[in-house]
């Protein structure tokens, strides 16, 4: 089955904006409120296991205060780190990850389909956007993000509305993510996934990625083979791709 498109994690998978970029702006959101949290690298690692950022922000604050968040403080603080996130973004601090331009370009010259399927919010989807992707982001159909779905990755509802706005089958779809809850999601779609292990991914336990045709380090030059089909040339490509789909799911 020919590869039809290409959908497109956005946080650790375009670029690795979870530690450096959320996390910041979160600490920064908390700050600016008067509020005496701050997560450090390794407590936002643990928050991942909760998907969206008001969710995670609804969790921490409950522990911190010992009762339900007002729902008003939770979105308050959401919109102050949507600003300072997109300032981080706009400061040029975050890029793409190796090899994500590359493959991005290839696919558009050979006329691939390619979306973005993430749970975070479409504001901040806008600024990596308008910041980071600058003229690549004309190479999306479209995006589908956390405010489009009732239930967020792993599940897979994201990935479920993507492949119907394609009008696509799931055979002859390819999913790129960087996490065990990504590829959950891709997976229970009935995607076809290439791992590309993030920081806080590649922290995760390997049985967690036993369903992914492959795992890499990256997709550029000093791309590693973690789990997979050797790679021929020196980063990932359409071809490595086209090999993947038509390889036997574990």
């Amino acid at each position: 089955m020919a590869l039809g498109a290409l959908l497109w994690d956005v946080d650790g998978t375009l670029a690795e904006t979870e530690r450096e970029g959320h996390r910041r702006a979160f600490n920064r959101a908390f700050a600016a409120a008067g509020l005496p949290l701050h997560w450090d690298s390794a407590r936002y690692g643990e928050l991942l296991a909760i998907s969206g950022g008001q969710e995670r922000l609804a969790f921490a604050l409950q522990q911190w205060q010992g009762h339900p968040a007002d729902p008003a403080l939770v979105a308050d603080l959401q919109a102050r780190k949507q600003e300072h996130y997109a300032s981080l973004l706009a400061s040029g601090e975050l890029g793409l990850r190796p090899g994500v331009a590359e493959l991005i370009r290839e696919a558009a010259a050979a006329g691939l389909a390619q979306v973005i399927v993430t749970t975070s919010g479409r504001r901040a989807v806008a600024a990596l956007s308008e910041y980071v992707l600058g003229g690549l982001a004309d190479c999306f159909s479209f995006w589908v993000c956390g405010e489009d779905v009732a239930r967020k990755k792993p599940d897979c509802e994201a990935y479920l509305l993507a492949l119907r706005q394609l009008g696509l089958g799931a055979e002859r779809g390819l999913a790129l993510e960087d996490s065990g809850h990504g590829l959950a999601a891709a997976d229970g779609a009935g995607l076809a996934c290439l791992v590309t292990a993030s920081h806080y991914g590649a922290a995760e336990a390997p049985e967690r990625f036993a369903r992914a045709r492959a795992v890499v380090s990256e997709l550029g030059p000093q791309v590693k083979v973690l789990r997979g089909p050797a790679c021929q040339g020196s980063q990932i490509t359409l071809s490595y791709l086209h090999e993947l789909l038509e390889a036997a799911q574990p």
